[in-house]
Order: C-alpha cells, then structure tokens, then sequence
C-alpha cells in the first residue's frame, strides 16, 4: 500500500533551523485516497441509482422508502410516462434544437476563435474581457427585451427562434475555449498558406479550424448537452405542445396539488438515456479536449 507524504510548515515565529526540522510530516495512506474517491463517485451516482429506483415503484413506494430497491421491476410508469409526456414529439423537437445550436455555434464560435487567435484584430483584448462578462452575466437580465424584440420578429413560438437564443448564449463560452486550441497552432500553416495565395476564409476553413477538430467535439457535446436539458429559454419562448422540447415533459406530471414520482423520475430516465449515452461513447475525447485547451 502507497503513502503519500504532505509537509506541514512550521508555526510563525519558529527559529529558523536546518532542512527538514520544524515541520511535521503526515503520512497518508493510499487506501485513504480510495476512500476518498469512493465517497466521492457514491456521492455522485447516488442520486441516479435513487431515480432508476423510484421508475420502477408507485408512489405508495416512494413514499415509504424512497431510496429501497424496488420490490417489483414493473415498466407501467415508462409505458404511461412516455405516452403522458409525449416523448416522441418532446424528443424529436429536442434533436433539431440540439443540432442546430451544436452547428451554428460551432460556425460562429470558429470564425470568432480564428479571427482573435490568428488575425490582427483592434481591439481584441477588449473583445475577449467582453465574451468573458458575457459568459458570467446571468442569462434573466436579457428577458424581458428579447421577449419583446422576439415578439416583434415574429420568433416566438418557432424552433428556429430558440436556436438563434442558444447561439448567443453558447458562443460567447465556445469562442474562449475554441480560441485557447487555435492559440497552440503555429504561425508557420498561415503565413505558408498566404504566400501561397489564400485567402484569410480559406486559411480558416481548409487549414487552421480542420487542426482544432478536439476542440469542435468538445465543444459540440457541451452545446448539445446545454440545448438537451434546458428548460428556461424553451418554457419561456416556446407554448405550443407540439413544439415543446424535451425538458418541458417533466410538466405533464404534475398538478397545483401533487406530483407523480414515479411517472417523473421514469421521465428523467428518458432525458437522461441518451445524454448519459452520447457521454460514454465519447469521454476520452470529451476529457482530452478539454484539457488539451485551457483558456487563455
């Protein structure tokens, strides 16, 4: 077994004295670290294996004991959720919104990260301080006159209205990290493709964005998880059922007076599949994108 051992300095005030007096040394064992990372992976599927739990049990279940397992694997709440939250048309609403806002901030996000990273742009510090307040500023200060603006445009109600909010909203974030892989690319491909003649959007498009494809999947899975589950602009800009997303489901199991867990926690099994699915195909190239491009 492992130990790992952490220098402690000594108090103020201590005479200074040779190397290695006046600290402690705390030995930690490797099975410590174990613990740690157990505590920390049950702290983080607890909550999920409790919802796969209560999909199988009534609320009579539920209320009861609702971390058990249940005493009957019956599938009566997926069949009545998936009909009662109409999952086929929330689903299919929720894959155009997610591909439309993963292509067009992927485009816009690009182009931005090309032009800050390997163009001379006036004022592009000032640029990047402006996508980094955007980033941090809370989403609910822009309602109220984007709902009018919105209403005057004729885009609410409309799909195409609500990827348009997720681009402004997304590509602040993925121009910084887009910007932090194209940074890492040599001046050498661009000043080669100009003296060959190339343009500047033929040196974006065929030689420095194709080197920055980690950086485009990562950004294009953290897009697509952010349009599949939210839930403020789609509630918000979107009141038609039949062109409601995918998160706004989680409404037909409640009432003024109750909600039904088992029908909901059934529901969020099935938001939950496919972005649970989406992660585990590409985790390694999600982790190595991500730490491949620390913003600059």
């Amino acid at each position: 077994m492992t130990a790992t051992t952490v220098d402690r300095p000594a108090p103020a005030g201590a005479t200074p004295s040779a190397p290695g007096r006046g600290r402690r040394r705390v030995r930690l064992s490797g099975g410590t670290h174990y613990v740690v990372l157990i505590v920390l992976a049950l702290f983080a599927i607890g909550p999920l294996v409790a919802v796969l739990f209560n999909a199988f049990k009534n609320n009579a279940e539920i209320g009861s004991n609702p971390l058990a397992p249940p005493t009957s694997f019956s599938l009566d709440n997926f069949v009545e959720a998936w009909t009662r939250g109409d999952f086929a048309t929330t689903m299919r609403n929720s894959l155009i919104i997610c591909l439309g806002s993963v292509l067009g901030t992927c485009l816009v996000a690009g182009l931005a990260a090309f032009a800050l990273s390997q163009l001379r742009v006036p004022g592009g510090g000032a640029v990047v301080a402006y996508l980094f307040l955007g980033s941090a500023l809370p989403v609910q200060l822009f309602l109220v006159p984007l709902f009018f603006l919105w209403t005057q445009l004729h885009l609410t109600d409309n799909l195409f209205g609500l990827i348009v909010i997720y681009w402004a909203t997304d590509a602040p974030f993925a121009t910084l990290l887009l910007r932090s892989f194209l940074l890492k690319i040599p001046k050498d491909f661009t000043e080669a493709a100009r003296l060959d003649g190339a343009s500047s959007l033929q040196i974006a498009w065929r030689v420095v964005l194709p080197l920055a494809r980690p950086g485009f999947l990562t950004v294009a899975l953290i897009v697509a998880l952010w349009s599949w589950n939210e839930f403020f602009w789609a509630i918000t800009f979107i009141h038609t059922p039949e062109l409601r997303p995918v998160s706004t489901s989680f409404l037909a199991f409640q009432d003024q007076y109750s909600t039904d867990w088992g029908l909901t926690s059934a529901a969020a099994i099935f938001m939950l599949g496919p972005v649970v699915i989406l992660f585990l195909v590409l985790q390694r190239k999600f982790v190595s994108g991500l730490t491949s491009g620390g913003i600059k």
